[in-house]
């Protein structure tokens, strides 16, 4: 069963956006938590 189904293009594409979601959303979560520190100066 499993391998009718992950041999199905519309799971892999599923998928994939699936895990740029995920990636997104914890580089988003990453920024948020760095940018938000008060001890960080930038020296620009």
């Amino acid at each position: 069963m499993f391998s009718m189904i992950f041999s199905d293009p519309v799971v892999w594409g599923s998928m994939l956006g699936i895990l740029i979601m995920v990636i997104m959303a914890a580089y988003y979560t990453y920024m948020f938590v760095h940018n938000s520190d008060p001890e960080h100066k930038d020296d620009v």
